[in-house]
């Protein structure tokens, strides 16, 4: 499935990675860095809360959900609205696991990847993420170290190779995205939709630390 999403604008320069990191699609690929502009929306009681841009200021993706969906659902969708991803909580679970499913599906056999905290007590969230096929969970496929609350974290694949970083935007052209706006770095052949489902669970499990497993 073809999704209506731009060409990102180019990051600055990064060495590419000996094997591409396709999640979602290759159709989110890009042959250079790509850096993403994420801003964080107020909710409202319909929905929220972000959309991404590429830092000219196109609309690549939206982050769709409902303050009191079931499971605290999410949707990642394309410019006309497409769902391309779906995000659901796994309830009561003090790892705060989330299930993302191709399209609206909540399918098993549209399942792409799990993800959850790494361990119950943490000062700074780290996240496991887990491909679907990896059923056993001996070890995760990729990382998350970084603490959201200061819009500052790193994703890396099982091997621990970068692919990923999220920073805070100081630049002139951030004000454009709005105060609460902060830049994700995707390097060269990594699927850059998997890299935003990613940095959403983050922040979910972040604003919801409670629960037990």
């Amino acid at each position: 499935m073809s999704y209506k999403v731009p060409v990102p604008a180019a990051g600055p320069s990064a060495q590419p990675l000996a094997n591409p990191v396709t999640v979602v699609s290759p159709q989110f690929h890009a042959t250079y860095p790509v850096d993403l502009v994420i801003t964080e929306k107020m909710m409202s009681l319909k929905e929220g809360t972000f959309t991404v841009s590429d830092v000219n200021g196109n609309l690549m993706f939206k982050i769709k959900g409902s303050l009191f969906s079931l499971h605290d659902r999410r949707v990642l969708v394309d410019g006309a609205d497409t769902p391309i991803l779906s995000f659901r909580q796994k309830i009561l679970t003090a790892h705060r696991r989330w299930h993302v499913y191709r399209g609206e599906s909540s399918d098993a056999k549209d399942l792409l990847f799990t993800a959850k905290k790494s361990s119950f007590f943490q000062l700074k969230t780290e996240l496991d993420v887990f491909l679907a096929a990896n059923t056993k969970e001996e070890q995760y496929d990729f990382k998350v170290k970084g603490s959201w609350g200061e819009r500052s974290c790193t994703i890396y694949t099982g091997d621990n190779t970068i692919i990923a970083q999220m920073h805070k935007k100081h630049d002139v052209k951030s004000a454009l995205f709005g105060r609460d706006a902060f830049g994700v770095t995707v390097y060269p052949h990594v699927d850059y939709a998997f890299i935003v489902a990613v940095v959403v669970i983050l922040h979910e499990i972040n604003m919801d630390r409670s629960g037990e497993d």
